[in-house]
């Protein structure tokens, strides 16, 4: 028998496939009010699980949330939550209708109170672009314009770390460490390199790459690197 190709491992769940549970420290999110009030950043903390780091923020009312970094960031600075009195600066959190057209925002809520879904990795951020009725457009860091509800909250600012990738790791001992916090299997091999029982690609002498046809009703595991066409043969 041969053994189970990666897709196939990865579905069916073990400790090689499972991000571990320090990746679940810190839950990043927005307090789940309406409330607008002021905040302080009362610590920055380094967490092996995220690319950049996580500021530890407490309100007013002496509630403790954490949210992603932004650029220049630094304990003991204060931000507003909900609608800020005269100028939004960076750190602050805003309903979407509330940010001007231009403004750099990241950790965006896909529904409102969701605690934010969107651009949470280092050095990125999204444009608002166009304002509509109950509707806010932005462009992401994948070039694409995608409108959210007006009432989802984000950050202004640009998330910190944007150099995390410029130093090279140069040797493979420092990549297997950094891999060690991701909830995936590192190295990656080319899959014409591996053998028949491991992938549809695999096998053979050399990289002579046959296009396969997966059954139509295959399971998700089975059809791996496999493009189903609509029909096959010749008209």
């Amino acid at each position: 028998m041969g053994k189970r190709i990666v897709s196939q491992a990865r579905g069916h769940g073990s400790l090689t496939y499972r991000v571990r549970r320090k990746a679940y420290t810190f839950r990043i999110g927005y307090p789940n009010t309406d409330a607008e009030e002021k905040a302080k950043i009362i610590r920055i903390i380094h967490s092996p699980a995220h690319s950049s780091p996580i500021l530890k923020i407490q309100t007013e009312n002496k509630k403790i949330f954490y949210n992603l970094a932004f650029q220049n960031a630094f304990e003991g600075q204060e931000i507003n939550i909900g609608k800020a009195e005269g100028e939004i600066k960076e750190g602050d959190i805003v309903k979407l209708k509330d940010a001007k057209i231009g403004a750099k925002v990241y950790n965006i809520e896909s529904v409102p109170r969701d605690g934010g879904k969107f651009v949470r990795t280092s050095g990125n951020s999204a444009d608002v672009v166009k304002k509509q009725k109950n509707k806010v457009a932005l462009l992401l860091p994948s070039k694409k314009i995608i409108e959210f509800d007006e009432k989802c909250r984000a950050t202004i600012g640009i998330i910190a770390a944007s150099g995390r990738l410029d130093k090279p790791m140069m040797k493979a001992g420092k990549m297997f460490y950094a891999m060690k916090a991701k909830g995936r299997k590192w190295h990656f091999t080319s899959r014409v390199k591996v053998n028949a029982v491991d992938h549809p690609f695999g096998g053979g002498r050399g990289k002579r790459i046959k296009s396969k046809i997966a059954k139509r009703n295959a399971p998700p595991g089975a059809k791996v690197g496999h493009i189903r066409p609509r029909r096959t043969g010749r008209k």
